[in-house]
């Protein structure tokens, strides 16, 4: 009663349709192109957390190839390592522990614009008592408005 359409007598596939063994990747590149953008927006926020209004300086800036440490002394005088909060008095050895006592680590201070500068000379006389050398303030390049 059916006919058979196909001389294959195994029942397997016909010779004219295979499957695609292309890839279409038009939805990667548009998945790639979308993470792009997020990176490039968000690559900027993350730099050190914690919140201070920095002076401005047209002083050039610094190239180095190792990370340095930040130390942050924001406008309610609280000093952080990074993000992380640190009594003024640990802060040597904190920063010992830290840097694992190597003393030619950069260290990057930055103050709120804001503070008495006697209290960032405290924070980094506290730096350079414990052995660091490099030790350099951190200013926003001021901003052309004329």
């Amino acid at each position: 009663m059916g006919i058979q359409l196909s001389s294959n007598k195994g029942g397997g596939r016909r010779r004219g349709f295979r499957p695609m063994s292309e890839i279409n990747v038009t939805p990667f590149v548009d998945v790639m192109l979308v993470l792009l953008i997020v990176f490039m927006v968000t690559a900027p926020l993350l730099t050190v957390g914690i919140p201070v209004d920095l002076p401005e300086s047209s002083a050039s800036t610094l190239n180095d190839k190792m990370d340095p440490v930040v130390v942050t002394v924001n406008a309610d005088q609280r000093v952080y390592i990074q993000e992380t909060p640190v009594d003024l008095n640990r802060l040597s050895a904190r920063l010992g522990q830290i840097t694992k006592q190597n003393t030619n680590t950069r260290i990057y201070v930055r103050g709120d614009r804001q503070l008495n500068y006697g209290i960032i000379m405290q924070v980094m006389g506290q730096i350079t008592d414990a052995g660091y050398s490099k030790v350099a303030l951190v200013a926003e390049i001021p901003s052309k408005k004329r």
